[in-house]
Protein backbone atom coordinates (compact mmCIF):
# COMPACT_ATOMS: atom_id res chain seq x y z
CA UNK A 1 0.00 0.00 0.00
CA UNK A 2 1.39 3.39 -1.00
CA UNK A 3 1.75 6.38 1.33
CA UNK A 4 -1.10 8.86 1.84
CA UNK A 5 0.45 11.61 3.98
CA UNK A 6 4.24 12.07 3.96
CA UNK A 7 6.28 14.29 6.25
CA UNK A 8 9.77 15.31 5.06
CA UNK A 9 12.22 17.01 7.42
CA UNK A 10 14.95 19.41 6.33
CA UNK A 11 13.10 21.11 3.47
CA UNK A 12 15.09 24.35 3.75
CA UNK A 13 17.98 22.53 2.03
CA UNK A 14 18.41 21.00 -1.41
CA UNK A 15 17.68 17.33 -0.73
CA UNK A 16 14.64 17.86 1.50
CA UNK A 17 13.04 20.49 -0.74
CA UNK A 18 13.51 18.57 -3.98
CA UNK A 19 12.34 15.32 -2.41
CA UNK A 20 9.16 17.05 -1.19
CA UNK A 21 8.65 18.43 -4.71
CA UNK A 22 9.01 14.97 -6.29
CA UNK A 23 6.55 13.41 -3.88
CA UNK A 24 4.07 16.28 -4.24
CA UNK A 25 4.04 15.77 -8.01
CA UNK A 26 2.45 12.33 -7.48
CA UNK A 27 -1.37 12.67 -7.45
CA UNK A 28 -1.73 9.33 -5.63
CA UNK A 29 -0.21 10.95 -2.50
CA UNK A 30 -2.81 13.01 -0.61
CA UNK A 31 -0.50 15.41 1.25
CA UNK A 32 3.19 16.19 1.57
CA UNK A 33 4.33 18.21 4.58
CA UNK A 34 7.77 19.81 4.56
CA UNK A 35 9.16 20.63 8.02
CA UNK A 36 12.07 22.86 8.99
CA UNK A 37 13.01 25.57 11.46
CA UNK A 38 13.34 28.19 8.70
CA UNK A 39 11.47 28.56 5.39
CA UNK A 40 13.20 27.28 2.26
CA UNK A 41 14.77 29.88 -0.04
CA UNK A 42 12.22 31.36 -2.42
CA UNK A 43 13.31 29.32 -5.45
CA UNK A 44 13.13 26.04 -3.50
CA UNK A 45 9.76 26.97 -2.01
CA UNK A 46 8.30 27.70 -5.45
CA UNK A 47 9.62 24.38 -6.74
CA UNK A 48 7.92 22.40 -3.97
CA UNK A 49 4.56 22.67 -5.74
CA UNK A 50 1.61 21.61 -3.60
CA UNK A 51 3.84 20.43 -0.75
CA UNK A 52 2.93 22.34 2.42
CA UNK A 53 5.68 24.01 4.41
CA UNK A 54 5.30 23.70 8.20
CA UNK A 55 7.64 25.80 10.31
CA UNK A 56 8.48 23.51 13.21
CA UNK A 57 11.52 22.46 15.22
CA UNK A 58 11.89 18.69 15.49
CA UNK A 59 13.76 19.23 18.78
CA UNK A 60 10.46 20.38 20.25
CA UNK A 61 7.98 17.72 21.44
CA UNK A 62 5.28 19.68 19.56
CA UNK A 63 6.43 17.84 16.42
CA UNK A 64 4.25 14.99 17.72
CA UNK A 65 1.19 17.23 17.33
CA UNK A 66 2.10 17.92 13.69
CA UNK A 67 2.40 14.21 12.94
CA UNK A 68 -0.79 13.28 14.78
CA UNK A 69 -3.03 16.10 13.54
CA UNK A 70 -1.99 15.60 9.89
CA UNK A 71 -2.39 11.80 10.20
CA UNK A 72 1.09 11.25 8.79
CA UNK A 73 1.77 7.64 7.77
CA UNK A 74 5.27 8.05 6.28
CA UNK A 75 8.18 10.07 7.71
CA UNK A 76 11.34 10.81 5.73
CA UNK A 77 14.02 12.19 8.04
CA UNK A 78 16.31 14.09 5.65
CA UNK A 79 17.41 16.96 7.88
CA UNK A 80 20.64 15.48 9.26
CA UNK A 81 23.35 18.11 8.77
CA UNK A 82 27.07 17.63 8.16
CA UNK A 83 28.02 21.32 8.20
CA UNK A 84 28.57 23.11 11.54
CA UNK A 85 28.74 26.50 9.81
CA UNK A 86 25.37 26.03 8.11
CA UNK A 87 23.83 24.81 11.38
CA UNK A 88 24.99 27.68 13.55
CA UNK A 89 27.93 25.87 15.13
CA UNK A 90 28.81 22.37 16.28
CA UNK A 91 26.60 22.50 19.41
CA UNK A 92 23.51 23.54 17.45
CA UNK A 93 24.29 20.95 14.78
CA UNK A 94 24.50 18.13 17.34
CA UNK A 95 21.28 19.25 19.01
CA UNK A 96 19.42 19.27 15.70
CA UNK A 97 20.90 15.98 14.55
CA UNK A 98 20.72 13.90 17.73
CA UNK A 99 18.15 15.56 20.00
CA UNK A 100 15.95 16.37 17.00
CA UNK A 101 16.02 12.75 15.84
CA UNK A 102 15.18 11.49 19.34
CA UNK A 103 12.13 13.77 19.54
CA UNK A 104 11.05 12.80 16.02
CA UNK A 105 11.32 9.09 16.84
CA UNK A 106 9.36 9.61 20.05
CA UNK A 107 6.62 11.35 18.07
CA UNK A 108 6.54 8.51 15.53
CA UNK A 109 6.41 5.93 18.31
CA UNK A 110 3.33 7.57 19.83
CA UNK A 111 1.48 7.84 16.53
CA UNK A 112 -0.46 4.70 15.56
CA UNK A 113 -0.77 6.02 12.00
CA UNK A 114 2.95 5.99 11.19
CA UNK A 115 3.86 2.83 9.34
CA UNK A 116 7.01 3.81 7.40
CA UNK A 117 10.19 5.62 8.48
CA UNK A 118 13.06 6.51 6.16
CA UNK A 119 16.29 7.91 7.62
CA UNK A 120 18.99 9.64 5.56
CA UNK A 121 22.27 8.52 7.11
CA UNK A 122 25.83 8.44 5.79
CA UNK A 123 28.66 6.05 5.01
CA UNK A 124 30.70 8.19 7.42
CA UNK A 125 29.40 5.85 10.18
CA UNK A 126 32.14 3.44 8.99
CA UNK A 127 34.76 6.06 9.81
CA UNK A 128 38.00 6.60 7.89
CA UNK A 129 41.24 5.06 9.06
CA UNK A 130 44.37 3.38 7.65
CA UNK A 131 43.04 0.03 8.94
CA UNK A 132 39.82 0.13 6.90
CA UNK A 133 38.96 -2.76 4.56
CA UNK A 134 38.92 -2.17 0.82
CA UNK A 135 35.10 -2.26 0.82
CA UNK A 136 32.59 -1.89 3.68
CA UNK A 137 29.42 -3.97 3.71
CA UNK A 138 26.35 -3.08 5.76
CA UNK A 139 27.20 -5.79 8.30
CA UNK A 140 30.66 -4.39 9.06
CA UNK A 141 31.50 -2.18 12.03
CA UNK A 142 34.00 0.70 11.78
CA UNK A 143 37.62 -0.11 12.54
CA UNK A 144 37.79 3.10 14.54
CA UNK A 145 34.60 4.60 15.97
CA UNK A 146 33.89 8.14 14.76
CA UNK A 147 35.31 10.48 17.40
CA UNK A 148 33.15 13.51 16.70
CA UNK A 149 31.20 15.64 14.28
CA UNK A 150 28.67 14.47 11.72
CA UNK A 151 29.99 10.90 11.66
CA UNK A 152 29.52 10.46 15.41
CA UNK A 153 26.05 12.02 15.23
CA UNK A 154 25.02 9.59 12.50
CA UNK A 155 26.43 6.63 14.45
CA UNK A 156 24.38 7.61 17.52
CA UNK A 157 21.27 8.29 15.43
CA UNK A 158 21.37 4.84 13.87
CA UNK A 159 21.46 3.36 17.37
CA UNK A 160 18.30 5.28 18.31
CA UNK A 161 16.64 4.18 15.07
CA UNK A 162 17.38 0.53 15.83
CA UNK A 163 15.79 1.01 19.25
CA UNK A 164 12.72 2.53 17.63
CA UNK A 165 12.48 -0.46 15.29
CA UNK A 166 12.44 -2.84 18.26
CA UNK A 167 9.71 -0.85 20.02
CA UNK A 168 7.60 -0.47 16.87
CA UNK A 169 8.09 -3.67 14.83
CA UNK A 170 4.96 -2.77 12.84
CA UNK A 171 6.79 0.20 11.26
CA UNK A 172 8.91 -0.40 8.15
CA UNK A 173 12.28 1.27 8.89
CA UNK A 174 14.75 2.07 6.12
CA UNK A 175 18.22 3.48 6.84
CA UNK A 176 20.10 4.80 3.82
CA UNK A 177 23.85 5.27 4.24
CA UNK A 178 24.74 7.73 1.50
CA UNK A 179 28.17 8.31 0.01
CA UNK A 180 29.21 11.94 -0.47
CA UNK A 181 26.90 13.85 -2.80
CA UNK A 182 28.21 15.46 -5.97
CA UNK A 183 26.52 17.08 -8.94
CA UNK A 184 25.82 20.36 -10.70
CA UNK A 185 23.03 21.46 -8.35
CA UNK A 186 24.41 20.71 -4.88
CA UNK A 187 26.60 22.98 -2.77
CA UNK A 188 28.59 21.01 -0.19
CA UNK A 189 31.97 21.26 1.49
CA UNK A 190 33.25 18.69 -1.01
CA UNK A 191 32.07 20.62 -4.09
CA UNK A 192 33.59 23.81 -2.64
CA UNK A 193 36.83 21.97 -1.96
CA UNK A 194 37.15 20.86 -5.59
CA UNK A 195 36.24 24.37 -6.78
CA UNK A 196 39.29 25.87 -5.03
CA UNK A 197 41.86 26.96 -7.65
CA UNK A 198 44.62 25.40 -5.54
CA UNK A 199 43.52 22.22 -3.73
CA UNK A 200 45.52 21.26 -0.62
CA UNK A 201 46.10 17.57 0.05
CA UNK A 202 48.15 15.65 2.61
CA UNK A 203 51.55 14.52 1.42
CA UNK A 204 51.71 10.75 0.99
CA UNK A 205 47.93 10.14 0.79
CA UNK A 206 45.70 9.62 -2.24
CA UNK A 207 42.23 8.66 -1.02
CA UNK A 208 39.87 6.37 -2.91
CA UNK A 209 36.55 8.16 -3.19
CA UNK A 210 33.12 6.78 -3.97
CA UNK A 211 30.55 9.48 -4.73
CA UNK A 212 26.84 9.69 -5.54
CA UNK A 213 25.05 12.01 -7.95
CA UNK A 214 22.48 14.15 -6.11
CA UNK A 215 19.76 13.12 -8.57
CA UNK A 216 20.39 9.46 -7.76
CA UNK A 217 20.17 10.32 -4.05
CA UNK A 218 16.75 11.91 -4.60
CA UNK A 219 15.57 8.90 -6.59
CA UNK A 220 16.61 6.50 -3.80
CA UNK A 221 14.84 8.56 -1.13
CA UNK A 222 11.71 8.79 -3.27
CA UNK A 223 11.64 5.03 -3.81
CA UNK A 224 12.14 4.39 -0.09
CA UNK A 225 9.25 6.74 0.75
CA UNK A 226 6.90 5.00 -1.68
CA UNK A 227 7.70 1.35 -0.94
CA UNK A 228 8.19 -0.86 2.10
CA UNK A 229 11.92 -1.60 1.85
CA UNK A 230 13.07 -2.20 5.42
CA UNK A 231 16.74 -2.56 6.22
CA UNK A 232 20.07 -0.77 6.09
CA UNK A 233 21.46 0.02 2.65
CA UNK A 234 24.72 1.50 1.44
CA UNK A 235 24.01 4.01 -1.33
CA UNK A 236 26.92 4.87 -3.61
CA UNK A 237 27.68 5.01 -7.31
CA UNK A 238 29.67 2.31 -9.09
CA UNK A 239 33.37 2.94 -9.50
CA UNK A 240 36.06 4.80 -7.57
CA UNK A 241 38.07 7.98 -8.14
CA UNK A 242 41.44 8.69 -6.56
CA UNK A 243 41.63 12.14 -5.00
CA UNK A 244 44.45 13.10 -7.35
CA UNK A 245 42.40 11.99 -10.38
CA UNK A 246 39.43 14.06 -9.24
CA UNK A 247 41.60 17.17 -8.83
CA UNK A 248 43.00 16.72 -12.34
CA UNK A 249 39.54 16.16 -13.84
CA UNK A 250 38.39 19.40 -12.19
CA UNK A 251 41.34 21.25 -13.71
CA UNK A 252 42.63 22.28 -10.29
CA UNK A 253 46.21 22.57 -9.05
CA UNK A 254 47.10 20.06 -6.34
CA UNK A 255 49.43 21.14 -3.55
CA UNK A 256 50.58 18.34 -1.24
CA UNK A 257 51.33 19.56 2.28
CA UNK A 258 53.10 17.84 5.18
CA UNK A 259 50.62 16.58 7.75
CA UNK A 260 51.93 19.04 10.37
CA UNK A 261 50.65 22.05 8.43
CA UNK A 262 47.32 20.56 7.31
CA UNK A 263 45.56 21.60 10.54
CA UNK A 264 46.53 25.29 10.33
CA UNK A 265 45.74 25.38 6.59
CA UNK A 266 42.30 23.80 7.06
CA UNK A 267 41.55 26.25 9.90
CA UNK A 268 42.54 29.13 7.64
CA UNK A 269 40.25 27.81 4.86
CA UNK A 270 37.35 27.51 7.33
CA UNK A 271 38.05 30.92 8.79
CA UNK A 272 38.08 32.51 5.35
CA UNK A 273 34.67 30.85 4.72
CA UNK A 274 36.03 29.13 1.62
CA UNK A 275 35.25 25.55 2.70
CA UNK A 276 33.72 24.28 5.96
CA UNK A 277 36.17 21.38 6.10
CA UNK A 278 35.65 19.43 9.34
CA UNK A 279 38.18 16.98 10.86
CA UNK A 280 36.14 13.92 9.81
CA UNK A 281 36.03 15.23 6.24
CA UNK A 282 39.80 15.68 6.31
CA UNK A 283 40.17 12.04 7.40
CA UNK A 284 37.98 11.03 4.47
CA UNK A 285 40.27 12.97 2.12
CA UNK A 286 43.26 11.16 3.65
CA UNK A 287 42.02 7.57 3.74
CA UNK A 288 38.89 7.55 1.56
CA UNK A 289 35.99 5.13 1.87
CA UNK A 290 34.33 2.63 -0.49
CA UNK A 291 31.17 0.64 0.28
CA UNK A 292 29.52 -2.44 -1.18
CA UNK A 293 26.18 -1.70 -2.89
CA UNK A 294 24.98 -5.22 -3.72
CA UNK A 295 22.02 -4.89 -1.32
CA UNK A 296 21.03 -1.60 -2.94
CA UNK A 297 20.88 -3.28 -6.33
CA UNK A 298 19.59 -6.75 -5.45
CA UNK A 299 17.28 -6.14 -2.47
CA UNK A 300 16.33 -2.48 -2.65
CA UNK A 301 16.07 -2.66 -6.44
CA UNK A 302 17.98 0.47 -7.43
CA UNK A 303 20.91 1.00 -9.77
CA UNK A 304 22.41 4.51 -9.95
CA UNK A 305 22.27 6.24 -13.34
CA UNK A 306 25.69 7.85 -12.89
CA UNK A 307 28.98 6.19 -12.00
CA UNK A 308 31.30 7.97 -9.58
CA UNK A 309 33.35 9.33 -12.49
CA UNK A 310 30.28 10.42 -14.48
CA UNK A 311 28.79 12.14 -11.43
CA UNK A 312 32.04 14.00 -10.81
CA UNK A 313 32.32 15.05 -14.46
CA UNK A 314 28.73 16.31 -14.36
CA UNK A 315 29.66 18.43 -11.34
CA UNK A 316 32.67 19.86 -13.18
CA UNK A 317 30.59 20.64 -16.27
CA UNK A 318 27.65 22.03 -14.30
CA UNK A 319 29.84 24.37 -12.26
CA UNK A 320 31.75 25.40 -15.38
CA UNK A 321 35.10 24.66 -13.77
CA UNK A 322 37.86 25.61 -16.18
CA UNK A 323 41.46 24.48 -15.83
CA UNK A 324 43.56 26.81 -13.70
CA UNK A 325 46.47 25.93 -15.98
CA UNK A 326 45.46 25.40 -19.60
CA UNK A 327 46.40 22.18 -21.44
CA UNK A 328 48.50 24.31 -23.81
CA UNK A 329 50.57 25.58 -20.88
CA UNK A 330 51.00 22.04 -19.55
CA UNK A 331 52.16 20.82 -22.98
CA UNK A 332 54.57 23.75 -23.26
CA UNK A 333 56.13 22.91 -19.88
CA UNK A 334 56.35 19.21 -20.81
CA UNK A 335 58.03 20.04 -24.12
CA UNK A 336 60.48 22.34 -22.35
CA UNK A 337 61.37 19.65 -19.82
CA UNK A 338 61.85 17.06 -22.59
CA UNK A 339 64.01 19.44 -24.64
CA UNK A 340 66.18 20.15 -21.57
CA UNK A 341 66.51 16.44 -20.83
CA UNK A 342 67.55 15.69 -24.42
CA UNK A 343 70.15 18.47 -24.33
CA UNK A 344 71.67 16.99 -21.19
CA UNK A 345 71.98 13.51 -22.67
Amino acid sequence: MGPSVILVTGVSRFIGAHLAARLAADPSIDRVLGVDTVPPPRDLLRGMGRAEFVRADIRNPLIAKVITSAEVDTVVHASLSSSPAASGGRVAMKEMNVIGTMQLLAACQRSPRVRRLVVKSTTAVYGSSPRDPAIFTEAMAPKALPSGGWAKDAFEIEGYVRGFGRRRPDVSVTVLRFANFIGPRVDTSLTRYFALPVVPTVLGYDARMQLLHSEDALAVLEQAARQDLPGVFNVGAPGVLLLSQAIRRAGRVQVSLPSLVVGPVSRFIRGARLVDMTPEQMRFLNFGRVVDTDLLRDTFGFTPRWTTMQAFDDFVHGHNLRPVISPAQVRAVEQGVMATARALL
